[in-house]
């Protein structure tokens, strides 16, 4: 790990650093529940419209919100905002995609190899590999995610199960350019996380534009009731703008391997949204996956930071 990721870790003192973290984790348990309220608004022929209204409803409050601060962005900034954006949709594409094409428990367990995939790609820059603890750290939340998806069955792969895989290796890019581009480390949160969803949401707009790509969304947005705006709002507010905002905040404050380990308890929120709003039933071996995922995230953290300082 190299020096520049790890000083703001060591610096800081554990009860900083959990200040630090629970906000990430908030964001896996908002993650987590979003997977029941895109598969209620979301299908095959509306992804790229809700992709362009779940983006487009906050991002005119950003700008009046931060116009200012958005102004005094360098060009260097506004490019490597742009960058993190264009890296933004294509996880968005995939992920909706994915989900749309395979089972949620297919999704869920192929999203969380982003925290084995997220130190092995670090490793591989910093040319430091990770601690032996925190690969088995990682490798134990793995498992958990396995036992704790294991309850509703594995269907044979799929290309949404590809989409996920790729999904999460963009996950892994999004957070190591952020974590490494210079542009942006000193640049205020807010606007860098308004020219993502800026970014992203022109890209969704153009493909939109193009004939046989779905749905309108002037059409879709006609068409939802308070049900699907509700569902929408809390994909807009909760699980883009709160969490890319939580997520470039955090990860100029500790590493990346970090990040991407508490938000890979992702699938522990989502099975614990299935029970409480869906109804499902985990049995004991979901229950023995979601110990695991909660004792190798724990182990996780305290093994990075060792690694830190």
């Amino acid at each position: 790990m190299s020096a520049s990721i790890a000083a703001p870790v060591s610096l800081a003192a554990p009860r900083r650093a959990w200040l630090t973290d629970l906000p990430v984790l908030l964001v896996a348990v908002v993650w987590g529940a979003s997977y029941l309220a895109a598969k209620g608004i979301t299908t095959t022929h509306t992804v790229i419209a809700v992709l362009v209204l779940r983006f487009a409803v906050v991002l005119p409050v950003l700008v009046v919100a931060g116009w200012s601060k958005l102004r005094a962005l360098s060009a260097a900034q506004w490019r490597g905002a742009a960058t993190l954006g264009l890296i933004l949709s294509g996880i968005f594409l995939l992920e909706t995609y994915g989900v749309v094409h395979t089972s949620a428990t297919n999704a869920g367990l192929i999203i969380s190899l982003t925290m084995i995939l997220t130190p092995l790609a670090e490793a591989a820059v910093t040319r430091v590999p990770p601690s032996r603890a925190f690969v088995a750290a990682a490798a134990l939340s793995v498992t958990g995610v396995v036992l704790l998806t294991q309850g509703g069955g594995f269907t044979t792969p799929s290309l949404g199960d590809l989409l996920m895989l790729l999904a999460a290796v963009a996950r892994t890019v999004h957070v190591l350019v952020m974590s490494r581009t210079k542009a942006v480390a000193s640049a205020d949160s807010l606007s860098l996380t308004t020219v993502q969803l800026g970014s992203a949401v022109a890209v969704f707009a153009v493909i939109a534009a193009f004939p046989g790509t779905g749905a309108s969304p002037w059409a879709v947005a006609l068409d939802f009731g308070p049900r699907e705006w509700a569902a929408l709002l809390f994909l807009s507010v909760f699980c883009t703008l709160f969490a890319f905002f939580v997520q470039m905040w955090a990860v100029r404050r500790s590493s990346p391997s970090r990040v991407s380990l508490l938000l890979g308890t992702e699938p522990l929120w989502a099975a614990a949204a299935g029970i409480a709003v869906a109804g499902d039933r985990p049995g004991a071996v979901g229950v023995a996956g979601a110990v695991l995922v909660l004792a190798g995230t724990s182990w996780g953290r305290r093994a990075a930071d060792r690694d830190a300082r």
